[in-house]
């Protein structure tokens, strides 16, 4: 027997798949720890940044989920709109990293290749993509050498903040724009909010310290995020 050939066998006569109770614990055993495997991946790969409990668990739970759904319903398509409106429900609501959402679609593809009854070819799937995933985390494959974060400098009323602070920014960072301007303190303050790019080799402290010459040594927030507008819309 060919190790890549389907272990759900096809009636030609009906027209519809025929799916034994053995081969129906073939496939939910096999889709859970696979599951398993690519949450583990993804918990692997993620243990730098941090992961959410919830997503890892949702990882583990969309291939045997998938999998069934498809012997059931006997089509890719009927089965993937279904495994979708679970997925939305769990994610529409968060920004998440695209990398993120890659584990969910190798997630789900594994569960199909699984509910096709594929299970070596299911296995050999998830082992590429698992070391490629890993191997590319391992070498830090396209990460930036410059980190986009949000820069804050409070300056007092009576000092132009205009092009004041363009020789420092100029010097430190790879790239940078002012991108708000507001007064604070019933008016007797302005928060300059800058997007800037800071290349890792700087020195963070010094960089900070040659802008607090210029503000008067007010407060100066440097946060390690890109600018969102709608944190200061409050």
């Amino acid at each position: 027997m060919n190790l890549f050939e389907s272990i759900i066998a096809y009636d030609e006569l009906t027209e519809r798949t025929e799916v034994g109770f053995g081969t129906f614990l073939i496939v939910l055993i096999t889709s859970l720890v696979l599951g398993f495997g690519i949450s583990a991946v993804y918990m692997l790969t993620h243990k730098k940044e941090g992961f959410a409990q919830s997503y890892a668990l949702t990882l583990i739970m969309l291939p045997p989920i998938v999998a069934v759904l498809l012997m059931l319903i006997d089509t890719v398509a009927g089965g993937l709109a279904l495994a979708g409106v679970f997925t939305l429900t769990r994610f529409r609501s968060i920004a998440a990293d695209p990398k993120d959402v890659c584990y969910v679609f190798m997630a789900m593809a594994t569960g199909v290749i699984i509910g096709k009854g594929y299970i070596a070819v299911a296995i050999v799937f998830f082992v590429v993509m698992a070391v490629i995933m890993y191997v590319l985390n391992l070498m830090n494959y396209a990460a930036p050498k410059a980190s986009d974060m949000t820069l804050k400098i409070t300056v007092p009323e009576d000092l132009n903040y205009e092009h004041l602070f363009d020789s420092i920014l100029n010097k430190y960072t790879s790239s940078w724009k002012l991108r708000r301007v507001k007064t604070t303190n019933f008016g007797s303050l302005f928060d300059c909010i800058y997007s800037i790019q800071l290349p890792d080799n700087v020195d963070q402290k010094k960089f900070l310290d040659e802008l607090r010459t210029l503000n008067g040594n007010m407060t100066i927030q440097l946060t390690l995020f890109r600018y969102e507008d709608r944190i200061y819309e409050k």
